[in-house]
C-alpha cells in the first residue's frame, strides 16, 4: 500500500519545494520589468508570462517551476505594502528569507474536500503524507504559501496532477487554482476573503428584487470571512460566470453580515464555503439546489448548464406547423438547429421570456429537409416566430453569434420586437372583430348622457380618463375590445344583469370638479386613469397597473366577481 503512494506523493513534494525555491528569485526579473515599473506594466507582464508557462498549455519541462515563479513574483509586485517590504528587506514581509505556511501551522499546509455541506478543512505537513492514502475524499488540494494575507494559492486535485505529469486523463485537465490570466488576476486582487467587486454582494432585498422568479439562472457563493478557501472558491465560480456570461449571474451571500438571510435560505456554510445554483429547471418557480460535487470548473460549468431553464419543448420538425401551443394567446417562436440538445442560449431565453412566449426547439436532422424551405428558412440555425393571430415570420436565419453574452443580448432585442409586433396584430385584430360586430363605440361622459351612463340604473360604469388625444385613442381601443369580453363574462355571472355595467370616456383636463369627487388630488399627476364606479351606492374603485387590455380585462372581472375593494366618494360626482 505505502508503495503505491510512494511515486506521486515524492512528485507532489518535489512540486512543493520547487515553489518554495521560486519565492527566492528577484519579482522584477521573473516578469521582466523594471523597478519602477507601473502596475499596469506589471499586470501585462504578469498576463503574458501565465499564459505562455500555464501547466494545461506548456508540457515542457521546467513550466511548472517557472509558472510557479511569476504567480509568485506577481503576488508580491501586485501588492504596494509587499512590494515596498521587498524593495526595502529582499521580503514581501519585511524579514530576511521566506516562511511558508499560515503562522500557527508550523510550516503545514491547509487541505480543501470540496464535498459540499459539512466537509472538513485541516492542516497537515509533509511528513503526514504517507498516512493520505486512505481518505477517501482526498480530491483536491490548495497549498498557500506567504502567511494569512496570501493573496494567491495553488489548488489542484490528484487526478490533475497524474494528468499533467503523465499525459493521461484521468478526469481533470486544469492545474492549479488558476483558469488562465483571468482566474489568477481575480484571485490575486482580492487582497483578503472578502467577495471580490466582480461578485454581487447579495442580501434578502437584492434575491426578492433580481433573483427570484425573475428567470435568470444565479451561481451564489454563500460564505463567511473566517473560512478557509474562500478565495479559491471565489476564483472558480467566476471563471465558471465568465464561461456563461449571458445565461448565468453570479453572487455572494455573507453569511455574517446576512445570517439572518442565510438562515431562511438555509445556505449557512459550515466548515468550508458552499455553492448554490438558483435554478428555474424544475418548475415555474425557481429553487436553490446545492452544488456537491468537486471544486472544479469544468465539472461545476455542467452542473450549471443542467440547471438552466427549460422552458423550451422539442418537437419534431413533420409536426411543427400543426402543433398548437398550450397559451394560444401568447406569440410563439421556435428555433430550428442541427443540435441533438436544447442549445444553451435558447434555455437562457425561454427562462427570461417564460411567460411571454411558447418556447419550442426543433433538430434538423437533414439540412436539405423541404420542410425547412417551406418556413423560408435559407439557413440553419434559424428561429422562427407565429404571431397570436397565426401570421408567420422568419424572424433570423444562419445565426451566427460572437459569443454567449452578445448572443443572448442580440436575440433578446429580436424577440423584444416580435412581441410589440404581436400587440400590434392583437390590437388590430381587436378593431377587426369590433367593426365585424358592428364597431362598439365608447361614448364622452358629457352632462347630457351622465344619466344614461353612470346613473342610478347602472350598477358599474367604467370610465377612461385622457388628457391626449393619443391617450384617448388608446382608452378607447382598449375599452372597445374589453367590453366585448367583459359583456360575455358577465351574463354568466347569476346576480349581474345584461345591462350591469357602461364604458365611457372623460376628458380629465375639463372636468377636474368631477374627479375632486373621487380623489382631493382631483389625479392632476395621471395623464390616463380608469375608475370603476357604483352610482347607486357612491362607491369607486381605481385601476392600478399597466393599462392594456389584458391587465384591464382583468380589473373588470375582479370588479364583476366582487374581488375589488371599493371606497366611498368624497361625494357626489357631477359634470359641467
Amino acid at each position: 500500500m505505502k508503495t503505491r503512494y510512494t511515486v506521486p506523493f515524492l512528485l507532489l513534494l518535489s512540486l512543493i519545494l520547487l515553489t518554495l525555491e521560486a519565492k527566492t528569485v528577484d519579482p522584477y526579473k521573473v516578469l521582466g520589468v523594471e523597478k519602477n515599473a507601473s502596475q499596469r506594466e506589471i499586470q501585462k507582464a504578469f498576463h503574458k508570462l501565465s499564459l505562455q508557462y500555464h501547466p494545461d498549455k506548456n508540457k515542457n519541462k521546467g513550466a511548472q517551476e517557472k509558472f510557479a515563479e511569476i504567480n509568485n513574483a506577481y503576488e508580491i509586485l501586485s501588492d504596494e505594502e509587499k512590494r515596498k517590504s521587498y524593495d526595502l528587506y529582499g521580503d514581501e514581509k519585511g524579514n530576511p528569507g521566506f516562511n511558508a505556511g499560515y503562522p500557527g501551522d508550523q510550516g503545514g499546509y491547509t487541505y480543501f474536500t470540496n464535498g459540499g455541506q459539512g466537509q472538513n478543512s485541516y492542516t497537515f505537513r509533509p511528513g503526514d503524507w504517507q498516512d493520505m492514502g486512505d481518505q477517501g475524499n482526498s480530491r483536491s488540494f490548495s497549498f498557500s504559501f506567504g502567511g494569512p494575507s496570501s493573496q494567491s494559492s495553488f489548488g489542484f486535485g490528484l487526478n490533475d496532477i497524474f494528468s499533467n505529469f503523465f499525459g493521461g486523463d484521468l478526469g481533470g485537465g486544469q492545474f492549479g487554482g488558476f483558469g488562465g490570466s483571468t482566474r489568477s488576476q481575480s484571485r490575486s486582487q482580492t487582497g483578503s476573503r472578502s467577495n471580490p467587486k466582480s461578485i454581487k454582494a447579495i442580501n434578502s432585498q437584492v434575491f426578492n428584487n433580481e433573483i427570484a422568479d425573475q428567470g435568470m439562472t444565479w451561481l451564489l457563493l454563500s460564505y463567511t470571512s473566517s473560512l478557509k478557501g474562500s478565495q479559491f472558491y471565489e476564483s472558480i465560480i467566476q471563471e465558471v460566470a465568465d464561461s456563461l456570461k449571458g445565461a448565468l449571474k453570479v453572487g455572494s451571500i455573507n453569511c455574517e453580515t446576512e445570517m439572518s438571510f442565510c438562515k431562511e435560505l438555509g445556505t449557512q456554510p459550515r466548515r468550508v464555503p458552499r455553492v448554490f445554483v438558483y435554478s428555474n429547471k424544475a418548475s415555474d418557480k425557481g429553487s436553490l439546489v446545492e452544488y456537491n460535487g468537486d471544486l472544479v470548473a469544468k465539472t461545476l460549468k455542467s452542473f450549471c448548464q443542467d440547471h438552466l431553464p427549460r422552458f423550451s419543448k422539442r418537437i419534431d420538425l413533420k409536426h411543427l406547423q400543426s402543433y398548437s401551443g398550450e397559451d394560444e394567446k401568447l406569440p410563439r417562436v421556435v428555433l430550428l438547429s442541427t443540435k441533438k440538445d436544447t442549445p444553451v442560449i435558447w434555455r437562457a431565453l425561454s427562462g427570461l421570456f417564460h411567460k411571454r412566449f411558447v418556447f419550442n426547439d426543433v433538430e434538423v436532422r437533414d439540412v436539405t429537409d423541404p420542410m425547412k424551405k417551406q418556413l423560408g428558412v435559407d439557413a440553419l440555425p434559424a428561429i422562427v416566430g407565429w404571431l397570436s393571430n397565426g401570421e408567420k415570420h422568419v424572424l433570423k436565419s444562419g445565426i451566427s453569434v460572437k459569443d454567449l453574452k452578445s448572443a443572448v443580448h442580440d436575440l433578446s432585442t429580436l424577440l423584444e420586437g416580435f412581441e410589440k409586433k404581436n400587440k400590434k396584430a392583437a390590437a388590430s385584430k381587436g378593431r377587426k372583430a369590433q367593426a365585424d360586430s358592428g364597431g362598439k363605440h365608447v361614448s364622452l361622459l358629457t352632462g347630457s348622457n351622465f344619466d344614461a351612463l353612470c346613473g342610478g340604473k347602472t350598477p358599474v360604469c367604467i370610465i377612461g380618463g385622457f388628457r391626449s388625444l393619443k391617450v384617448k385613442e388608446k382608452l378607447e381601443d382598449i375599452l372597445s375590445m374589453v367590453s366585448q369580453k367583459s359583456l360575455s363574462r358577465r351574463q354568466n355571472a347569476a346576480s349581474v344583469s345584461g345591462h350591469s355595467i357602461s364604458y365611457t370616456l372623460l376628458d380629465v383636463a375639463k372636468q377636474p370638479s368631477f374627479l375632486n369627487a373621487f380623489d382631493k388630488s382631483g389625479y392632476k399627476s395621471s395623464d390616463k386613469l380608469l375608475l370603476a364606479y357604483k352610482p347607486r351606492t357612491q362607491k369607486f374603485a381605481a385601476f392600478k397597473g399597466e393599462m392594456t387590455a389584458e391587465e384591464v380585462e382583468k380589473f373588470i372581472s375582479s370588479v364583476l366577481n366582487g374581488d375589488v375593494q371599493f371606497t366611498k366618494t368624497r361625494q357626489k360626482p357631477v359634470l359641467k
